[in-house]
């Protein structure tokens, strides 16, 4: 017996919509109509969905549509190749993360930067840190960063400015998002920085093995659906 989109919905968690958007997006395998033109759907149809719900929460919606999209497309090796730069990506998020670690230790006990008694321009500062300047100015138009200005309104970076941009380049490198560093720095600012430095690393772990247990449910799901297909 077919089943309807209501009942693919029910299982999911979803609306009947959305059932039939997956199928328009091919998600979905192609489905077959009815005498009187309704689309009929099949347990096939109930693993895909499963499987790429479980997807999207491991692997995210975008690469989860593509998988997908490639399994019912006959291109199971494409589908493949993209599990795999989903998990390369996560493993390069688990190499930065130590370098973080690494970095962020070795910073956090830097002595102040030797500066003019006048500072540093934001041009000088970048030249020093390796960066644009661009991206100093990004950094303090987020909060992150709250040099002095002298009377011409030229930014000046002190010492303690210094310490602050090398601490937000070393965790832009390990891929921080802006909002995440923000009250990392003012608990930097506001205790040394230790205690919340190395919470936000442990944070990240944590988070880590998080999406690595999700993955793994994801990866069974999708192993278990093209073992249905052979």
């Amino acid at each position: 017996m077919g089943l309807r989109p209501v009942d693919l919905a029910r299982a999911a968690g979803i609306s009947a919509q959305q059932v039939r958007n997956y199928l328009d997006a091919g998600v979905l395998p192609p489905a077959e109509r009815s005498p009187a033109g309704y689309r009929v759907f099949t347990e096939r149809h109930r693993q895909a969905l499963t499987t790429y719900r479980a997807l999207g929460r491991g692997y995210g919606w975008d690469a989860a549509k593509a998988i997908m999209r490639s399994l019912h497309a006959d291109a199971p090796d494409d589908a493949l190749a993209r599990v795999d730069a989903v998990h390369a990506v996560k493993h390069e998020q688990r190499l930065a993360l130590r370098a973080t670690a690494q970095a962020l230790a070795a910073v956090a006990g830097h002595p102040p930067d030797t500066v003019p008694r006048t500072g540093l321009r934001v041009g000088e500062l970048a030249a020093r840190l390796g960066v644009r300047a661009s991206a100093l100015r990004v950094w303090e138009a987020a909060g992150l960063l709250v040099p002095q200005r002298d009377t011409d309104g030229h930014r000046r970076f002190g010492p303690a400015d210094v310490r602050d941009a090398r601490l937000v380049a070393t965790l832009r490198q390990g891929r921080y998002p802006l909002h995440t560093i923000k009250p990392i720095m003012h608990e930097f600012r506001r205790s040394g920085g230790a205690d919340a430095l190395r919470a936000a690393i442990t944070a990240r772990e944590a988070e880590l093995g998080r999406q690595a247990r999700v993955m793994l449910d994801a990866a069974a799901a999708l192993h278990g659906y093209l073992e249905a297909d052979r």
